[in-house]
C-alpha cells in the first residue's frame, strides 16, 4: 500500500511539473555584450528611465558563494510600475504571484543572457486575454530594456 501511495504521489508530481517545452514557450532570452553585473547595472538604468521602480536586485551568485557553493554569476532584477500592474491584478488577483516584473541575468557558455517570462503567457495562465493591452505594453517594456541594456554600441 505504501508503495502504491508513493507511486501515485511521484506520478502526480511529475505530471504537474512544467516540462522543458513549456519553459521554452514562456521564457524569452536575450543576449548581452556585458558581464552579469554590468548588464544588471544597465538594466537598472533602463528600467528607471522607463519610469519603473526597482524593488530588488538579488545576487544569487553571491548568496551561493556565502554558503560555499559556486553557481556562477546570476542576478535577479525585480521592478514594476503600479500603473501597469494594478489593472491586471484588479482583473485577476493571482497574477500578483508573477508581478512585479522580473529579469534574470546569468552567464551560460561564456555568454551573458537576460531572461524574462512572456507577459502574454502569464496572462493566459491566469485566464486573461493574451492580447490585453497592458500585457502587450509589459512585453514592449521588457523587450526595450533588455535590448538597450545588452547593446554594445550603446555605451
Amino acid at each position: 500500500m505504501r508503495n502504491l501511495v508513493l507511486a501515485i504521489c511521484t506520478f502526480a508530481l511529475i505530471s504537474c511539473a512544467p516540462n522543458v517545452q513549456e519553459l521554452d514557450d514562456v521564457l524569452i532570452e536575450k543576449p548581452s555584450a556585458f558581464s552579469v553585473a554590468q548588464t544588471t547595472d544597465r538594466l537598472v538604468s533602463e528600467v528607471q528611465a522607463k519610469g519603473a521602480k526597482v524593488f530588488a536586485r538579488i545576487n544569487h551568485g553571491a548568496g551561493a558563494r556565502k554558503m560555499g557553493a559556486d553557481i556562477g554569476d546570476i542576478e535577479l532584477l525585480i521592478f514594476g510600475n503600479p500603473k501597469m500592474g494594478t489593472p491586471l491584478i484588479s482583473q485577476q488577483a493571482r497574477i500578483g504571484l508573477d508581478l512585479p516584473l522580473k529579469i534574470l541575468i546569468w552567464q551560460e557558455d561564456g555568454q551573458t543572457k537576460m531572461g524574462f517570462n512572456d507577459p502574454a503567457k502569464l496572462g493566459e495562465w491566469y485566464g486573461l486575454e493574451p492580447t490585453d493591452p497592458t500585457l502587450t505594453k509589459m512585453r514592449g517594456v521588457l523587450e526595450h530594456v533588455t535590448r538597450e541594456a545588452g547593446r554594445a554600441d550603446k555605451e
